[in-house]
C-alpha cells in the first residue's frame, strides 16, 4: 500500500519472505485487514483463506502436467494424439488455470472493458483458433502463476499484522483490597492499581507507586539499556519490568495506551499509502484497445480498398496479429528480472519482499536511519578509563568486584571489559538510578553516576558529567578515583555506508533516536550526517518523516525496534535489521538486511538499479520485435511462425537477458 510503488509484484517463495503490502492484485484486499484501529484480519479468516490458495494450486499444477504432456506428444508427432484428443488435452489445462480469468473478462467488461483480463482471455482464445493451443495454455498458465505468488503475499501479511497486534498483553493482574485478580486489560479503569511482576510486559499507561523499579523500554525507544524509575515516574504499556515486583495506578485506558498508539499508527500508516495498479494493468489500458482496434481494421477495411477481398483471409491475418500482440514476453522476462534481482540481493544477505521495492529503492533521494542497532551495534563497551590511582589495573579490579554483582548492562559491560574480579566484594547494595556501593578490601567503593557521588558527599571536576558517553564515577573510600566511558559502538562499516549512499546519489542523510541527544550528535558528527536528532519517541519519528515527504522527498526508513514499526511503515521504503532487529520491524519492513550491515542499504540500491536497466532493455526489445512483426502480420508477411518468434523468441531472448542479473557484483 505504498505511494508510487512499482507495479510488478512478486514473492520469493523459497526464502520465505513476507510482506505487509502489496499492490492491487485479484484476490484479498489489504484495506480490509485493518479499518478503524482494529485489525479484522482474524485467524480464522487467514487459514481459510491459505486453505484456498492452496487449493487452487492443484488445478495449476495438473495444467501444467498436462501442457508438458501435450508438447511432448506433438514434438514426437504420435498418431493418436490429433483432432478431439489434442484439443481435449490442451482444452482442459486451460479451462483449469483460465476460467477464473475469463470470468474476470466477463464480470468486468461493464465497468472497465478493456483490462489485462481480456487481454489475456482474447489472446490465448485467439491461439486456440488457430490451432496453437499450447501457446494459449502457456501464456495463461504464467499469468495465474504470478496471480498465486500476489495472493500468498496478501495471506502473509494479513498473518503478520494479525500476530504483531495479537503481542498485545491482554490481561492485568489487578490489585483490589480482596487480593491480586487478573482481568482484562480492557476493562480496567482509569485510576485502578495493577501488579507487574519481573519479566511481565505492562499492559498499561501508569504512575509507579513502589520505590523504584526497572524497565526494559526497547519496545518503545528502542534502546537497549534499562530505565530505572522511580515512584511517581511515569511507566508506559509495552516496557518490560525487569528484577522487582512494581505496582502502579492506571492512567490510560487501554486503547489510549502507548503500545496501542504505536500499533494503531501502523495501521494509519498503512492506510495513508495509496495503492498503485500494476503495470500490465496501465499498460493494458492503453496496449488492448489499441491491439483491438488495429486487428478489427484489418479485419474489415480491406473490403473498401482491395478488390478481391475475402473475408477469411483478413480475419486470419487478423488474429495472427492478436497472437503476435499476446504479452508473453513481457509476462514471462518482467517477472523473472525481478526475481533475478531478488536472488542477487539474496546472496548478499538482503531480503526484499517484492519485485516492486526493487524498483522503489531507485527513486530514492532520502534516507532516515535509526542509531542503536542500525549504525551502532547496541551492545554497550568500555570506551575509556581514566584514573588518579598510580596502578590501573588495582583501579579496575576495586570497580570489577562491586559491579560483577549487578545485573545492570552499564555494569556488565564494564565486568566483560575488566574480566573476573580478583578481589571479592562484600556488604554489596545497588542505589536504584545511582549506582552500586560496596566494600572491597574493608575500603568503601562507589561506582555510579554524578548523583550517587554527590549523595555521599564525594567531590569530582563536574566536567566529567559533560561528557556525552555514558560515564561510571568510582570512588574509593570517600575520595574521587576515575571514571569509566561506556558507549555503544558504531559498526565497522557504517562509515563506509554513508559514503556509498553519497557515491549512489543520496542528497540527504538523516539520523533519528531514542536515545539522548548529546550521544546522538556525535555519532552524527563522526558519520558526517546531514541531520541528527535524539530523545525522540516512535510519534516523533513518524512526524520527522512525514515532513520530508511533504517535502516531495522519496524516503527510505532504516531500523531495528518495535518503535521503528510505524515509521518503516511509513516510509516509501522500509528497511529492517534483521539480524538483531524485532520482528515487528521485520514484519512491516519492505526490505530485510540479514547481516546487520548498514553497508548492504547501498548494495539494496545498486541491486535495484542493475534489476530495473536489465527489465527496462527487456521491455525495449519485447515492444521493438513485436511492433515489427506486428507490422509484416498486418500486411499479410507474417505467419504464425513469426508470430511465435514474436511471442515465445523474444521472450527465451528476455530470460537469457534477466539472467545476467544473477552473475553481477555488488
Amino acid at each position: 500500500m505504498k505511494n508510487n510503488k512499482a507495479d510488478i509484484e512478486t514473492e520469493f517463495k523459497p526464502l520465505e519472505i513476507t510482506s505487509p503490502r502489496t499492490a492491487e492484485a485479484p484476490g484479498p484486499d489489504m484495506d480490509s485487514c485493518c479499518s478503524g484501529g482494529a485489525c479484522a484480519a482474524s485467524s480464522g479468516q487467514v487459514k481459510e483463506a491459505q486453505e484456498e490458495a492452496k487449493e487452487s494450486y492443484l488445478p495449476t499444477i495438473v495444467s501444467f502436467v498436462l501442457l508438458v504432456t501435450g508438447i511432448a506428444l506433438d514434438y514426437f508427432d504420435v498418431a493418436w494424439f490429433t483432432g478431439l484428443i489434442r484439443f481435449l488435452t490442451f482444452g482442459v489445462a486451460y479451462v483449469l488455470v483460465g476460467w477464473r480469468v475469463v470470468w474476470h473478462a466477463i464480470r468486468s467488461a461493464r465497468s472497465s472493458f478493456f483490462n489485462e483480463f481480456l487481454l489475456m482471455t482474447v489472446a490465448t482464445l485467439g491461439a486456440f483458433y488457430l490451432g496453437e493451443y499450447a501457446e494459449g495454455v502457456a501464456v495463461m498458465l504464467f499469468y495465474v502463476v504470478g496471480e498465486h505468488f500476489q495472493e500468498a503475499a496478501v495471506i502473509r501479511s494479513r498473518r503478520s499484522i494479525r500476530d504483531l497486534i495479537d503481542n498485545r498483553p491482554d490481561m492485568v493482574n489487578l490489585q483490589t483490597a480482596s487480593g491480586v485478580t487478573s482481568v482484562p486489560a480492557k476493562e480496567v479503569r482509569v485510576g485502578e492499581t495493577m501488579l507487574v511482576r519481573p519479566g511481565e510486559k505492562v499492559a498499561l499507561d501508569g504512575q509507579l507507586q513502589s520505590d523504584a523499579a526497572a524497565f526494559n523500554t526497547a519496545a518503545l525507544t528502542g534502546e537497549a539499556k534499562p530505565d530505572t524509575k522511580r515512584q511517581g515516574d511515569k511507566v508506559l504499556a509495552g516496557m518490560i519490568n525487569l528484577n522487582t515486583a512494581a505496582t502502579l495506578q492506571v492512567t490510560a485506558a487501554y486503547e489510549d495506551s502507548a503500545l496501542s498508539k504505536i500499533l494503531q499508527l501502523i495501521e494509519q500508516a498503512s492506510g495513508r499509502k495509496a495503492k498503485t495498479q500494476k503495470f500490465i494493468t496501465r499498460f493494458a489500458k492503453v496496449y488492448t484497445p489499441i491491439v483491438f482496434f488495429l486487428a478489427l481494421g484489418i479485419t474489415l477495411l480491406p473490403y473498401f480498398f482491395v478488390d478481391t477481398y475475402v473475408f477469411g483471409d483478413w480475419f486470419y491475418r487478423a488474429l495472427v496479429f492478436l497472437v503476435i500482440s499476446c504479452p508473453c514476453a513481457l509476462v514471462v522476462s518482467i517477472p523473472l528480472g525481478y526475481f533475478g534481482g531478488i536472488g542477487a540481493a539474496s546472496r548478499n544477505g538482503i531480503l526484499f519482499k517484492g519485485a516492486n521495492f526493487l524498483d522503489q529503492v531507485t527513486q530514492l533521494d532520502t534516507v532516515v536511519m535509526d542509531k542503536t542497532g542500525t549504525l551502532t551495534e547496541g551492545v554497550f563497551e568500555v570506551q575509556k578509563v581514566s584514573t588518579l590511582c598510580p596502578d590501573e589495573q588495582e583501579f579496575l579490579s576495586y570497580v570489577t568486584a562491586v559491579e560483577s554483582l549487578s545485573t545492570h548492562p552499564v555494569a556488565q559491560a564494564v565486568t566483560a571489559y575488566a574480566g573476573k574480579p580478583e578481589v571479592q566484594a562484600t556488604q554489596v547494595q545497588e542505589v536504584p538510578g545511582h549506582g552500586v556501593k560496596g566494600l572491597v578490601n574493608g575500603r568503601e567503593v562507589l561506582a555510579g553516576n554524578g548523583k550517587l557521588l554527590r549523595q555521599f558527599g564525594v567531590t569530582y571536576d563536574t566536567s566529567i558529567d559533560a561528557i556525552p558517553d555514558t560515564t561510571v564515577l568510582v570512588a574509593i573510600d570517600g575520595s574521587y578515583a576515575g571514571h569509566l566511558v561506556i558507549a555503544d559502538k558504531i559498526k565497522a562499516d557504517a562509515t563506509a555506508a554513508v559514503k556509498a549512499l553519497r557515491s549512489l546519489g543520496i542528497k540527504r542523510l538523516v539520523m533519528l533516536s531514542g536515545d539522548k541527544d548529546s550521544i546522538v550528535q556525535k555519532v552524527a558528527k563522526e558519520l558526517q550526517l546531514d541531520e541528527a536528532y535524539g530523545g525522540l519517541l516512535p510519534q516523533d519519528k513518524v512526524a520527522k518523516v512525514e515532513e520530508l515527504k511533504a517535502q516531495q522527498k522519496k524516503v527510505a526508513f532504516v531500523g531495528d525496534g518495535i518503535n521503528d514499526a510505524p515509521v518503516i511503515t511509513l516510509s516509501d521504503v522500509g528497511i529492517a535489521m534483521g539480524g538483531l532487529g524485532s520482528d515487528a520491524a521485520i514484519e512491516t519492513a519492505d526490505v530485510v538486511i540479514q547481516t546487520d550491515q548498514p553497508s548492504k542499504i547501498a548494495t539494496a540500491i545498486s541491486v535495484g538499479k542493475k534489476t530495473k536497466q536489465v527489465v527496462w532493455q527487456n521491455i525495449g526489445m519485447a515492444f521493438g520485435v513485436k511492433a515489427a512483426v506486428l507490422l509484416l502480420g498486418a500486411v499479410g508477411v507474417a505467419s504464425m511462425w513469426e508470430a511465435v518468434f514474436a511471442d515465445v523468441g523474444v521472450a527465451l531472448l528476455a530470460i537469457l537477458n534477466a539472467v545476467r542479473i544473477q552473475r553481477m557484483k555488488f
